[in-house]
């Protein structure tokens, strides 16, 4: 067991988000048309977990926010529509606020006993 010197956030969707999933065609990207049926409950038992850097107030948690709001947001929105072509036009962090929830998590404790692999998805 490792104590990594990370904090996170769980993102979890809200309504406006499955909403957004379930009105994009089939075509819209990896998502197929039984994925695209998934409710907001079903959404939000795979949330996703953001590591951020390591946090010592609330302060810095939405210091962290206002860093990577738009990168969660288009990660999420790349999972169901790859190429952009029915995100909303104007991303903001208001409306990241009203598609998704932030649930700071203060530590991030690895428990397998295998070397942490690191895979940059982006540059």
């Amino acid at each position: 067991m490792k104590l990594l010197n990370r904090a996170a956030f769980a993102l979890l969707p809200r309504q406006p988000f499955a909403d957004w999933v379930k009105g994009l065609p089939a075509d819209a990207g990896e998502a197929s048309e039984d994925e695209q049926e998934l409710s907001l409950a079903a959404l939000r038992t795979e949330g996703t977990l953001y590591l951020i850097d390591e946090v010592f107030s609330e302060d810095d948690f939405a210091a962290a926010q206002l860093d990577h709001w738009r990168k969660m947001f288009e990660n999420e929105l790349s999972a169901w529509d790859e190429f952009g072509d029915h995100w909303p036009e104007n991303l903001s962090a208001e409306l990241f606020d009203a598609w998704f929830e932030l649930q700071p998590q203060l530590m991030a404790i690895d428990l397998s006993s295998k070397p942490l692999m690191l895979a940059p998805l982006q540059d």
